[in-house]
C-alpha cells in the first residue's frame, strides 16, 4: 500500500468518526496533493481536476483546501502558497516544516515542546496563538548528496 493511500483511508477514517462529508472532490485534491511529495499549488490542482471534472473552478479547489485544512488533512505552506499533505493526520499539536529550496520536498516535523514554548511565551506577553506557522527552508539530504 503506497503513503498516498494510507493517507486517504486515514483520512476517510477521520472524516467518518467526526461526521463530516469526505466527498470526492475533497478526496481526489487531497490523492493530489499527497501523491506530489512535495508543495502543490492551488492552480496546479484546479489543472489537474479539470481535465477529470469538467465544472472544476477555483472555488471548488479552494473550498476543498478550505475543508482539508480544518480536518488537519493538509497544510498551506505560507512561503510557497502551496499545500502539502499532512503526515500525522491524528496529530492535533503544531508542527513544523523542512522545506527542499532545490528539489522541494516537503518533511514534517512534530516537535511539541517548540510549539510549546513558544505558545507560552507568547501568553507571557499577552498574546493568545491562534495558529502557528513554522517552516524552515534549506537542501535535503539527497540534493546535499548530489551536489544540487
Amino acid at each position: 500500500m503506497t503513503e498516498a493511500n494510507t493517507l486517504l483511508q486515514q483520512a476517510e477514517s477521520q472524516c467518518y468518526t467526526k461526521g463530516v462529508r469526505f466527498t470526492p472532490i475533497r478526496r481526489r485534491v487531497l490523492e493530489l496533493i499527497a501523491e506530489n511529495g512535495g508543495g502543490l499549488k492551488a492552480y496546479d490542482l484546479l489543472d489537474q481536476l479539470s481535465t477529470e471534472h469538467a465544472a472544476a473552478r477555483p472555488p471548488t479547489v479552494y473550498r476543498a483546501l478550505e475543508f482539508l485544512i480544518d480536518q488537519g488533512l493538509v497544510h498551506r505552506i505560507e512561503s510557497q502558497n502551496a499545500y502539502v499533505a499532512c503526515a500525522c493526520p491524528e496529530h492535533t499539536h503544531g508542527f513544523q516544516l523542512l522545506i527542499c529550496r532545490q528539489c522541494g520536498y516537503v518533511e514534517e516535523l512534530h516537535l511539541d515542546a517548540i510549539s510549546d514554548k513558544l505558545a507560552q511565551l507568547a501568553k507571557q506577553q499577552g498574546f493568545n496563538v491562534e495558529r502557528q506557522t513554522i517552516e524552515l527552508q534549506g537542501l535535503c539530504q539527497n540534493c546535499r548528496e548530489s551536489g544540487a
